[in-house]
């Protein structure tokens, strides 16, 4: 019997390593295939773009130089400027706007596009002072001493302060190479940080939200905050030696995204946060950004059988989605 149960463990443990190792090679085929059909359409499409921006690629450049010239030798000023100041004024700005709506519960243009109805409404002004106060404590004491060594590394590269601009087949390129890579790290860090013990004592501060606010999205244990919110977002720059500009860009986009996927309003004509806003309401679901993986390794099952699935796309319409795709009611008990 007992040889009997070790050989049960040994092939159940042979059958695990054969899953996990199919499932690796089905994400490599299909993040491949996305990529080379990305960049198929880039190339077809971009054509169109570019010339626009060639239109005005002159204009974009001469701002640069003037930038550039006006702050010459002062890489360092430069490379804080576009990736921390720009960046954390847009998240501070675009979160300031939604934060009327979470404290006053007003204007109704906006939280009528509420998520988890009957949440926040209004948020709790304590919570939110803690959120406020952890989160710049990220952004200056984790965030800001991330980009010294990150500074040397672009530096290093020689193409980070060049007085020429990317073009923009090339930062259509990095940014999907950018997405590929923070998708691929979030989510595995994000599996990673919900193992019993680091969620214990690293994960659970973010997931106080169960209906999360705009600004908690980076309200996260420190180490959290370096290893799953920051790390992804760096390498890809870091990776491709990219321009100064293409990382301003890049960062404010991340930052502005994540809020959305975090806001709790799902807005006309915005990113849907549905997926996102899922994850915080049932935790084990919705790991990643794009869902790629999470469609690969089945943690979106749940999600897939629920109206916030259906609601899952970019809302063309002034109608809130929770009016015109309601949840089911609730059976009486």
């Amino acid at each position: 019997m007992k040889g009997d149960s070790g050989y049960s463990t040994t092939a159940e443990q042979q059958k695990q390593e054969e899953k996990l190792w199919g499932a690796m090679k089905i994400t490599a085929c299909v993040l491949g295939t996305g990529l080379l059909i990305f960049t198929a359409l880039v190339n077809s499409v971009s054509w169109y773009v570019q010339n626009i921006w060639d239109a005005s690629g002159h204009f974009w450049q001469s701002i640069w130089l003037k930038f550039y010239y006006l702050l010459e030798g002062k890489e360092w000023t430069i490379f804080l400027l576009g990736t921390a100041v720009f960046p954390t004024l847009a998240f501070w700005c675009f979160n300031g706007i939604l934060l009327v709506a979470d404290v006053t519960g007003k204007p109704t243009f906006i939280t009528r596009y509420r998520i988890q109805l009957g949440k926040n409404n209004p948020v709790d002004t304590k919570k939110l002072r803690h959120v406020i106060y952890t989160v710049l404590c990220n952004q200056f004491f984790v965030s800001l001493p991330m980009l010294v060594p990150v500074f040397y590394v672009m530096k290093w590269w020689g193409n980070t302060f060049s007085k020429e601009l990317p073009t923009f087949r090339w930062f259509l390129m990095e940014l999907s190479i950018f997405t590929l890579i923070e998708e691929i790290l979030f989510y595995y860090t994000h599996r990673l940080v919900h193992l019993p013990l680091l969620y214990k004592h690293i994960h659970k501060k973010h997931h106080e939200w169960t209906a999360p606010i705009g600004v908690v999205s980076l309200y996260a244990h420190p180490i959290e905050h370096l290893v799953s919110n920051s790390l992804p977002v760096m390498v890809g720059p870091m990776v491709m030696g990219s321009h100064v500009v293409s990382i301003a860009v890049w960062f404010f986009l991340v930052f502005i995204t994540t809020s959305i996927s975090h806001c709790g309003y799902h807005l006309p004509f915005l990113p849907s946060p549905e997926f996102h806003d899922f994850h915080h309401l049932k935790f084990n679901q919705c790991y990643g950004v794009l869902g790629v993986l999470d469609y690969l390794h089945g943690t979106d099952k749940m999600f897939r059988q629920t109206k916030a699935y259906e609601r899952h796309r970019v809302l063309l319409s002034l109608t809130p989605l929770s009016e015109s795709i309601p949840d089911a009611p609730k059976r009486a008990e």
